[in-house]
């Protein structure tokens, strides 16, 4: 009879417990608000893609609840520390994060979950990668991010605000430089050259996205470059090289976040990666060293 009764407590006090509820916004997990790089749905379950967005942060930056909900996962996913909070019909999901909470903890909106590590994305410090699920699909956190959609409205009156300045050794793929810009022995040649950009490791179909507002001026093949597109931002161009494909034309304007191409291995190359190159009055920079 005493086992009987316990049970029946158990059960009264996970009947008491809330079960979580989809919220139909969410609050920003980091102090800052932005999107460093955007979500972009792939194809199909296992194509390319970036299936979340990228928040600019500083490592040990506390990591807080986007909703109120219950922690599913609180661990390592290979290696990446990982947490889950589930919401009811969907699910947020936090990476690179050293958890401070449990499994099965119930938190609300804006509760500590962790520390920011580094190591993830394009941001100079840190990135936060904040993904939303719905069963096995990949949702655009941004959607319930106030001011983190598509659109931003502007006031119809007076000229069009500038748009978002270049970020600083900013890159147009997420990924690890495999050969900065300088001298070295070409890996197909075996000439000591000048390498005039740096190359970036992604994966073949990586989406590639222009890091700050211009015009396109070039956009096609050019010799061992492969396919490439160039970007010109002023008193600057940027370009990318050894695409798959290109989704721009001469003389479209784009701003940050667009999607110019996909990584590949056209031209001189030894496999996919995009080669960067930035051109000041005409000669190559080092692209992480420009200001």
């Amino acid at each position: 009879m005493s086992r009987l009764i316990r049970l029946a407590c158990l059960v009264l006090l996970l009947a008491l417990v809330p079960a979580p509820v989809a919220a139909s916004t969410w609050t920003w997990p980091l102090d800052e608000t932005g999107i460093a790089r955007p979500f972009d749905a792939p194809r199909h379950r296992y194509a390319p893609g970036h299936r979340g967005v990228d928040l600019p942060g500083r490592p040990g930056q506390t990591v807080r609840a986007v909703a109120a909900g219950r922690v599913t996962f609180a661990g390592r996913v290979a290696g990446v520390g990982t947490i889950t909070v589930d919401h009811g019909s969907e699910r947020s999901t936090y990476q690179p994060v050293e958890a401070s909470v449990e499994v099965g903890e119930v938190v609300v909106a804006g509760q500590p979950l962790g520390r920011l590590r580094s190591g993830h994305g394009v941001c100079p410090a840190a990135c936060l990668h904040l993904g939303r699920r719905r069963g096995e699909d990949h949702l655009d956190p941004a959607d319930l991010l106030p001011g983190g959609g598509r659109y931003v409205l502007i006031s119809p009156e007076g000229p069009p605000p500038a748009p978002p300045s270049e970020s600083p050794g900013r890159l147009p793929v997420p990924g690890p430089v495999t050969s900065p810009f300088g001298m070295r022995v070409h890996p197909i040649t075996g000439e000591r050259r000048l390498h005039d950009g740096v190359d970036v490791g992604a994966p073949c179909g990586t989406p590639v996205r222009a890091v700050a507002a211009g015009t396109v001026t070039w956009a096609g093949a050019r010799g061992p470059y492969g396919l490439q597109i160039e970007v010109r931002h002023g008193d600057h161009a940027v370009s990318v090289s050894h695409l798959s494909s290109i989704t721009v034309r001469v003389g479209d304007r784009v701003v940050p976040g667009d999607l110019l191409g996909r990584v590949g291995s056209t031209g001189m190359s030894t496999g996919c990666h995009v080669h960067v190159m930035r051109l000041e009055d005409g000669r190559p920079v080092d692209p992480l060293g420009a200001r």
